[in-house]
């Protein structure tokens, strides 16, 4: 036993480890072999145990054995990158195989290594973990203190862990996009999530490219706006964003049935381009099926990125809405305001009416009325909310 002086000091610089193994025996010699070592060992007989001293804080590594009844080392590793991605996890096994070599790699376990084994490798092993463990800690608060984001989602585990709970704390907020007399023509449907590692929209859906999971995440979007407009009245238009690479699903645009034919209000479907869309093979005829069904194409954010003159070639749009960039302060900027003239002119020789985004000011809004556009939506009328905000018209 050590002194107490000696063992807190041996713990603050080697750290806790907890150990967990259905067996009583190996579980002492491990937490004996890592005591000797300065290090301090939490002991567990199970999974639901060890979940408890996890949540609990204050480990610096896990040390579990895979195969124990009920709930085994695996699924361990899934709960703890669920609580926490950064703690380090060493598997034992005295039954190695490639399923479990495989699942613990695409777990992020730190190390996966089989029974027997020496007590030094295993030392050395667990030393090094905690000692990451403290560098990853160290490095969060650093990037916090400079107002960086953490970036949970930096690596394939850590993205994963982050998009599925961002879909758990998925919904749905809307903004309304008034005519320009100053009546509601209808909603936007904007992404949110509870998810702090995937603190924007544009990160959730990165994340779903990244993880090759963009019809998940359209499809649970679809089935949320779904549910909130059944509360809303049909005389609103409502308007839903589709990735370019939504158009590649068939469930979406490959299919003689409407996926959005639940919906009883008029849908327009805003194409956002994140890239250009002659990457997707096919794209007028896929816009055309969706179209076909009795929906509306917009083009987003037009002026901004990819949104181009090629966009209506490629789209053939009803609606068309001018990026933020070009409405932002235009009652002040003459030659921003002839830009403006000239493009609401031509999508209307198209036979396409525009929204002009982000209305911020009395000013801004009365100058783009002046200049034609059909459609203004921005903070001067309300900001986004659930479930569907009431607007205002200042005077």
């Amino acid at each position: 036993m050590h002194a107490p002086s000696n063992t807190a000091q041996q713990v603050t610089s080697t750290g806790v480890v907890l150990v967990v193994d259905d067996e009583q025996d190996l579980r002492h010699a491990v937490a004996t072999a890592l005591g000797r070592h300065g290090m301090r060992a939490v002991p567990a007989a199970s999974v639901a145990e060890a979940l408890r001293v996890v949540e609990a804080g204050g480990v610096d590594a896990v040390v579990s054995d895979i195969a124990m009844p009920g709930r085994d080392g695996l699924e361990l590793l899934r709960e703890v990158r669920k609580h926490d991605l950064d703690l380090p996890v060493v598997l034992m096994t005295g039954a190695p195989d490639l399923h479990s070599a495989i699942a613990a790699v695409e777990l992020g376990a730190l190390r996966y290594i089989t029974k027997p084994f020496e007590t030094r490798e295993l030392v050395d092993i667990v030393r090094r973990a905690t000692s990451l463990y403290r560098l990853a800690r160290a490095k969060r608060e650093v990037m916090t203190l400079m107002g960086t984001q953490v970036g949970e989602g930096s690596d394939r585990i850590g993205l994963t862990t982050s998009f599925d709970r961002a879909l758990a704390g998925l919904w749905m907020a809307y903004q309304p996009i008034l005519s320009s007399d100053g009546t509601v023509f209808g909603y936007e449907a904007l992404l949110r999530s509870d998810e702090p590692a995937l603190p924007h929209p544009g990160a959730i859906i990165d994340a779903a490219m990244r993880l090759h999971r963009l019809p998940q995440l359209t499809e649970t979007i679809r089935q949320h706006v779904e549910r909130d407009l059944a509360e809303a009245t049909t005389d609103w238009t409502f308007f839903l964003n589709l990735h370019p690479h939504d158009l590649l699903d068939p469930a979406l645009s490959g299919t003689k049935v409407d996926p959005f034919a639940n919906f009883r209000q008029p849908l327009v479907l805003e194409i956002t381009e994140r890239e250009a869309l002659d990457t997707i093979e096919g794209v007028t005829e896929r816009v055309d099926t969706l179209r076909g069904f009795g929906h509306s194409i917009a083009i987003d954010d037009l002026g901004a990125g990819y949104a181009g003159l090629s966009s209506f070639l490629h789209l053939r749009p009803e609606v068309v809405k001018l990026d933020m960039g070009l409405t932002r302060s235009i009652d002040g900027d003459p030659s921003r305001k002839r830009l403006v003239a000239a493009m609401i002119s031509m999508c209307h020789e198209l036979g396409a009416k525009v929204v002009a985004e982000g209305v911020e000011t009395i000013a801004e809004r009365d100058v783009l009325v002046q200049l034609g556009a059909d459609l203004l939506q921005g903070f001067l009328f309300a900001r986004p909310a659930r479930p569907f905000v009431l607007p205002r018209w200042p005077t």
